[in-house]
């Protein structure tokens, strides 16, 4: 006569019809029964404990990519005669969203830029209006930067950069092999724009664990800041054989309707880039140049530095003590209100020469 018994298995009371004669199987049943749930809950355990685990940087320090001084603001800085500049609006973004800032200056040798990542824990290039052919400027400067990040990377050193317009362009230039002819495209785009996404878009590491309201208006509103007379197309990947290699994530397109990448990331490293300018919603106030201001912009324009500071987390560099920090931080220098001044840019820090020079 078969004895009815109970047993809970995650909280759920099951009843098991156990015959008295099949005793010894339905032990057996019960044996791997019991050491299968063991095994899946086993699984759980040590997910949770290995991202438990995971080594992150609550102290993340970004170098930023300085460029050179703009033709107008030298005018206004004759006697200074400063040499390089950063937007303040770029590390304005970057401390929003929860690190500091180390200036980079250009016009170095490879080892400056090399000792100085050591310390580092991920790096920006800039938008802005320079050229890529000047002398130890600032495409010689990412170049160095770009070389060495790779080489880290390689080695099992994460070390992320992100670069925005300008310095998108740049990136893609450099994976080109720099050389006489530019590999990029003409591109005019003065406007705020919604992007258009990649069917994949979602399993991308920039996009992946983007919220789904932010990506909605990213989508169907005109966030994205747009100023450039340059940009990257398909064709431009294709001709130098990077599709393997670079993954466009989204699109937008420009005053002539052609279609343009707006965001990509690199296949293999943690290497980010936008064609428009995420820290302009929050920081530039130009009236002239009608930028995106709305709530909408600015929050969904957080997503871009919140997700690369993120990536910059993964890093352990470090300054040797908080002392060394002090030397290299940004607050050294004094940000300029350069906005009053007729600048695109709200406010700037100028490097070197720093103090006047002799005529």
């Amino acid at each position: 006569m078969p004895i009815s018994d109970k047993i809970n298995i995650k909280g759920k009371v099951q009843w098991i019809s156990i015959d008295l004669v099949d005793t010894m199987k339905m032990k057996r049943f019960l044996l791997v029964l019991l050491c299968s749930i063991l095994s899946c809950e086993g699984a759980v355990i040590v997910k949770e404990v290995s991202n438990a685990n995971q080594e992150l940087n609550e102290r993340p320090i970004i170098g930023i990519l300085s460029q050179e001084q703009s033709f107008y603001l030298h005018g206004k800085f004759p006697e200074e005669s400063y040499t390089s500049y950063i937007a303040a609006s770029y590390v304005k973004d970057v401390e929003k969203a929860g690190a500091r800032v180390v200036p980079i200056l250009i016009g170095k040798d490879r080892s400056y830029y090399k000792e100085l990542m050591k310390k580092l824990n991920g790096v920006l290039f800039p938008g802005g209006a320079t050229f890529f052919n000047q002398s130890n400027g600032y495409a010689d400067a990412a170049q160095h930067i770009y070389e060495i990040a790779q080489e880290f990377n390689d080695a099992g050193d994460y070390f992320p950069i992100f670069a925005t317009c300008l310095g998108f362009q740049l990136m893609i230039i450099l994976a080109s092999g720099r050389g006489t002819v530019e590999n990029r495209s003409s591109c005019r785009s003065f406007t705020n724009l919604p992007l258009v996404f990649a069917s994949d878009f979602r399993s991308s590491k920039m996009f992946r664990d983007a919220p789904e309201d932010m990506i909605h208006i990213l989508a169907n509103e005109n966030v994205t800041i747009n100023y450039h007379q340059y940009c990257i197309l398909d064709s431009n990947l294709k001709a130098y054989n990077l599709i393997n290699d670079w993954r466009p994530t989204s699109y937008s397109y420009d005053d002539n309707h052609i279609k343009f990448i707006a965001t990509y990331e690199h296949r293999r490293y943690p290497f980010y880039a936008v064609q428009f300018h995420p820290e302009k919603s929050s920081f530039e106030w130009k009236l002239s140049k009608h930028y995106a201001h709305s709530i909408n912009a600015v929050k969904s324009n957080r997503v871009f530095m919140d997700f690369f500071v993120s990536e910059c987390r993964k890093n352990t560099h470090a300054f040797e003590d908080a002392s060394e920090e002090n030397k290299y931080l940004i607050y050294n220098y004094p940000a300029v209100f350069t906005g009053v001044l007729g600048s695109a840019h709200h406010e700037c820090y100028f490097f070197e020469p720093r103090g006047k020079v002799s005529k």
